[in-house]
């Protein structure tokens, strides 16, 4: 129970890391996304951010901003970790959808933007994106994720996670703030 409830928090946490861009895809779905397509939109989203903090990472010369973007990769890279070992024990092989392909279409632009940017711009540009991100990943997982779950314990899982990217949103957001002084 242990092993799913962190995979499935981990997925969601891969939420995290779709730009706004996917989200809105996402939304625009017509069909169910089964629990395979699930974990692939939950993997490809950890990645898609751990790659916009390593641009921070690499970019950024402020300490708040790098340090935020140093939980994220720390964070998201534990969580695909946890996620392929829970998909090896269940035996599910995460399946490429509309979604997965539109967040990476998504990630293109923004990754294209924020390497684009500099200095203060780009510290608020990815900072920006990182709170969109998390508003619209707390939409996803509520009106999409948790509806599309077919195995209760998943459900239940995300519906427990939801604290989690509300804790995210709330860091992004003090960061946006202190941005702002």
């Amino acid at each position: 129970m242990k092993t799913i409830q962190s995979l499935t928090k981990s997925a969601i946490c891969l939420l995290l890391g779709m730009g706004l861009v996917s989200f809105s895809a996402s939304a625009q779905k017509t069909q169910k996304l089964t629990d395979p397509e699930i974990a692939s939109v939950a993997v490809t989203a950890n990645q898609i951010d751990i790659e916009y903090a390593k641009i921070a990472i690499k970019k950024s010369h402020n300490t708040q901003v790098i340090e935020f973007a140093k939980t994220m990769a720390r964070d998201h890279g534990a969580v695909i970790k946890q996620a392929v070992a829970l998909a090896q024990k269940l035996g599910v092989t995460p399946k490429d959808n509309p979604t997965t392909k539109a967040f990476l279409a998504g990630s293109v632009k923004t990754k294209a933007m924020l390497n684009a940017k500099k200095g203060k711009a780009f510290d608020k540009a990815y900072v920006d994106n990182e709170v969109a991100y998390h508003k619209a990943a707390i939409n996803e997982v509520q009106n999409v994720l948790i509806a599309d779950a077919t195995n209760s314990e998943l459900k239940s899982l995300l519906q427990s996670a939801l604290p989690l990217f509300k804790e995210h949103l709330a860091h992004a957001e003090m960061v946006q703030k202190n941005l702002e002084k």
